[in-house]
């Protein structure tokens, strides 16, 4: 493939790089859009990251391809995005689940309205029931949709809520793990997927992911088939804020500090926004050493953890680095 026929290159996790094609709607992501209730003309304020990973841009490339304007938010600086929408008044958002919240939760704080905002295009991270409907409270009906970095869209949601429909440019199938046999309908298993790019071609893509097929057509009238959504993960790597933690990133931690010697990373859920603890096994306590670990997590996933020290022997010798004890709905 020729080099002029990508648009930009991106990082994933275990230094990978990916292309992105010079064409509009090169991940797929319009159809999704359009079920979510996009039209043409819609302001959306994307705060998916715009630098290293493709997610904001494939937003931004689907909007271009159904003539919405975008404001690229980005991630963080939250008091400045609630102003933004204060001022543009977007009838969409797209991002995270959790950080919409954030961004509602600070408008509240700060006594200004962004009620224009009716439309939340979800994805990056799980979306619990008892968030959607926080979130649907607020005024923002709330769609989530299922994509990956390698391959753009897979499936969405749309006004129906009942599964999410498969995008109709990938072949999805779900098999057992680590077989790669096809499971039956209803059984849950990983997400292996095919897409054809001509730029990016990928053969039986196996996401990692856990999910099921529905039987029979969405209510909202789509015949493509439909998945019950993100179900869990078939290895123990864990999607966190949008950000993925792998195991060997643990690991990387821990080589950092010779007190250390184990360490399992513990996920879970407190007021609908993910938190991580990572508890450590140490044969003292030294002076500062939370501190000392807590930036090594920092430096090493990108994302913030508590630190739990443990007595040696205190963490269950089973094999498990990372423990995800958030609850699927």
């Amino acid at each position: 493939v020729r080099m002029d026929s990508f648009y930009n290159v991106f990082a994933s996790p275990g230094g990978i790089f990916e292309p992105g094609a010079a064409r509009d709607d090169y991940w797929n992501f319009a159809r999704g859009l359009h079920a979510a209730g996009i039209r043409t003309g819609d302001l959306i304020h994307n705060t998916f990251s715009y630098h290293f990973t493709p997610a904001g841009l494939m937003v931004d490339s689907a909007a271009r391809a159904l003539g919405c304007p975008v404001f690229p938010g980005g991630i963080g600086q939250t008091e400045l995005q609630v102003q933004v929408m204060a001022r543009l008044q977007p009838r969409a958002y797209c991002g995270t689940p959790s950080f919409l919240k954030i961004i509602l939760d600070k408008a509240a704080e700060m006594k200004i309205r962004v009620d224009t905002l009716s439309l939340g295009l979800v994805g990056g991270e799980a979306l619990p029931g008892s968030l959607r409907t926080e979130l649907s409270d607020s005024g923002v009906d709330v769609v989530q949709f299922y994509g990956t970095a390698d391959l753009g869209m897979v499936a969405y949601e749309s006004s129906a809520k009942e599964g999410m429909i498969l995008e109709e440019k990938v072949i999805v199938e779900i098999v057992r793990p680590g077989t790669g046999e096809p499971v039956t309908e209803g059984e849950v298993g990983e997400i292996v997927v095919t897409t054809l790019s001509p730029e990016y071609p990928l053969i039986r893509f196996a996401t990692g992911d856990l999910s099921a097929f529905m039987s029979g057509n969405s209510p909202c009238g789509r015949t493509n088939r439909r998945i019950k959504g993100w179900m869990g993960r078939a290895d123990q790597t864990a999607k966190v804020r949008g950000m993925f933690v792998h195991p060997s990133q643990v690991a990387s931690v821990v080589s950092r500090h010779d007190e250390l010697l184990r360490a399992r990373l513990v996920i879970g859920r407190v007021d609908n926004q993910d938190v991580m603890t990572l508890k450590c096994e140490v044969e003292n306590d030294p002076e500062s050493i939370e501190q000392s670990i807590a930036q090594s997590v920092r430096e090493v996933c990108k994302l913030r953890a508590d630190i739990e020290l443990c007595p040696v022997g205190a963490l269950p010798n089973d094999g498990v680095v990372i423990e995800d004890s958030r609850p699927l709905d």
